[in-house]
Order: structure tokens, then sequence, then C-alpha cells
């Protein structure tokens, strides 16, 4: 009796990136086989044993619609799209358990210990997409020194000794690298070139001399 023997199955390998994709809006990808995969996945993931089949069809329907509004632009994006509407439904089943009148204390505490984590997972999937997308990095700017020169004009940036010596120790040195404040936190120090306003005191110019002043005035005219 010979042995029967089992045929090798037959799997077949497209490029996403070539395929026409009409389900790319649910899964980002160019086959149609991911994207049904990403959607049947989600679809499993419901908790559905309290609906009926109207409820049934809703949550469903909801949940495919919101891997549509998340619109994954590649297989990535759709796999994450995916663990976040899971997370978010998970979640969620976890606070309605929770809330049952009947639940114990402990049930309780276990299924809102539960439903913080998928949140918070919820969360760290979020802030992935994000990142893959290029929304998460943000401009830093640190500054490292703040020197004020005569005028009050003030420069931010790190200080390099230029040629000739002196370091960031001379004040009167300039830095062309750095960038200038359009407002310094301080009063502006006057230079030392500086042109000096003539003070004027009032009440000078009309008061009469006084009778020693004049007898000087005048041996100095002899």
């Amino acid at each position: 009796m010979a042995a029967s023997s089992k045929e090798a199955p037959v799997l077949r390998v497209s490029d996403p990136a070539a395929g026409a994709g009409k389900l790319r809006p649910i899964g980002g990808s160019g086959s149609d086989d991911f994207n049904r995969t990403v959607a049947n996945q989600v679809v499993q993931s419901l908790w559905l044993a309290h609906a009926d089949k109207e409820g049934r069809d809703q949550l469903q329907s909801a949940a495919l619609a919101t891997l549509v509004s998340i619109a994954p632009k590649d297989e990535i994006e759709g796999m994450l799209a995916a663990q976040m509407v899971a997370a978010h439904a998970a979640s969620m089943e976890c606070y309605r358990r929770a809330m049952i009148s009947e639940q114990s204390h402990e049930g309780r505490q276990s299924n809102l210990s539960h439903a913080g984590k998928l949140s918070r997972t919820y969360v760290q999937l979020l802030e992935a997409l994000n990142r893959h997308r290029g929304k998460g990095t943000q401009q830093k700017v640190t500054v490292e020194h703040v020197h004020v020169h005569a005028g009050g004009q003030a420069v931010v940036g790190a200080v390099e000794a230029l040629p000739g010596g002196g370091g960031a120790a001379g004040g009167n040195q300039r830095q062309p690298h750095a960038k200038a404040l359009s407002h310094a936190p301080v009063a502006p120090l006057r230079g030392e070139d500086a042109e000096r306003d003539p003070m004027l005191f009032t009440g000078d110019a009309k008061r009469p001399l006084s009778n020693a002043r004049r007898k000087v005035a005048r041996r100095a005219e002899g």
C-alpha cells in the first residue's frame, strides 16, 4: 500500500507596491490580501457576545470606518491602525465590565486595571504612528550662553575663540555665528565712546549772577 504524499502548499507572493489595492484605504497596502487580513483581524478582535445582530454589524462597520479615517499610507501604518482599534475596543469593554452593577469589588478593580493598561498601549501606538509619519519630532532649542556686549545687544549660541586669542572673556570680540536676540532681558549698556547728551539744570540760565561772581568775571576780562 503506497504511502500518501502531502503536497507542499503553494504560496503566492506579490509586491504590494505593484498591486492595485482597491481596499488600500483600510490597510494602506497595494495588496488586497493584506488589506483583507487586517480588516478581518480587527473585526475578530471585537467583543460581540453581548450585542445582537444589528449591534454586531454596527460595531464591525464602525471598526472598519475607523481604519479608513486613520488613513494608513503603508503596511506599517495599517498594522498600527489595526492595533489601535483593537486596543481601544478592548479598553472600552473593560470599562464597561467594571461598571456592571453586580460586579464585585475585585472584578471592578481588575477591569479598571486592564483598561488603564490598554489605554496606555493605545497612546503608545498613536505616538508610534505619529513618529512614523514624521509628526513626533519637535525642534528643541537649547540656550548655552547669553552674552551682553556694549550697546545692549545680546547673542545666543556656543562661543568659540577667534584667531588671535581672547576666547569668550573679551567683551568686544565679535561672534559672527551667534544669533542675535530681538530683545535682551537686561537694560542696554552705554558704550565707552558713545556721545553723551548735555545735562541741563533748570533755572541756571535765568538766575542773576551774584556780586562775587561778577567781580571774578570782570577781573578775568581785565
